[in-house]
């Protein structure tokens, strides 16, 4: 591969050889570099342990977990992670999917049309495509704006508290929250009586809670 050179019964490294030694202890150091100890462990392990750190702890953790991997194994993992029923995971799996950049493109692309990872990789690859993350949303249709949506409340409804939740209404794109039910009642994401259930217990306003009880009893039912 021209790393190398052989004269005189020894050999000896090329510049291409010496750059390829350096690369490759410069992956062991990053890798060497993480805080949190989750080198070695599954990606679905790794992603659960960074959740409880910032988003530079966690960047840096995603660096050196995929310092120690293939690109091609590393994408494989965290895809198959994000494919699971924790929505957190999946946001955290395309979170470190930023970190590995362009060698996951043809990856991310290939799942584009799986419904559960659809809004996920349409903006990674706005994002990688230069779109400012502010507005990536804006590749998304509004179904997938919404499920996309029902897919974080899930994530927060497991994983946060209940004042989060309610303020994720505000992040919603609908106006109102009749207008919300209505489209999110039509989403199809398998998490939606759950999501709604939760809101309806975490919501101070009872108006609004028994509202969004009767919806969720409705997509229950099919109504």
């Amino acid at each position: 591969m021209g790393a190398l050179t052989y004269g005189d019964g020894q050999a000896t490294l090329t510049p291409l050889g010496n750059w390829a030694v350096w690369v490759k202890l410069e992956q062991i150091c990053v890798a060497a570099q993480s805080p949190a100890g989750n080198i070695e462990v599954p990606a679905e392990e790794m992603l659960r342990g960074c959740a409880q750190l910032r988003p530079n702890a966690a960047r840096a953790e995603y660096r050196a977990w995929l310092a120690a991997r293939t690109v091609g194994s590393a994408v494989g993992e965290l895809l198959t992670a994000a494919r699971g029923e924790d929505a957190l995971l999946r946001g955290l799996a395309f979170e470190a999917l930023r970190v590995v950049g362009a060698p996951a493109e043809p990856d991310v692309r290939a799942v584009v049309e799986e419904p559960a990872l659809r809004p996920y990789a349409l903006l990674w690859l706005a994002e990688h495509d230069g779109v400012d993350p502010e507005d990536a949303h804006e590749v998304l249709t509004r179904e997938e704006a919404t499920w996309l949506w029902v897919d974080t409340a899930a994530a927060v409804a497991d994983h946060g508290e209940a004042p989060m939740l309610v303020r994720h209404l505000e992040s919603a794109l609908q106006p109102t929250v009749p207008a919300l039910l209505a489209e999110v009642r039509s989403a199809g994401h398998p998490r939606t009586v759950q999501v709604l259930v939760a809101l309806a217990a975490a919501h101070p306003d009872p108006a609004l809670a028994k509202a969004v009880r009767r919806a969720a009893f409705q997509v229950h039912t099919g109504g």
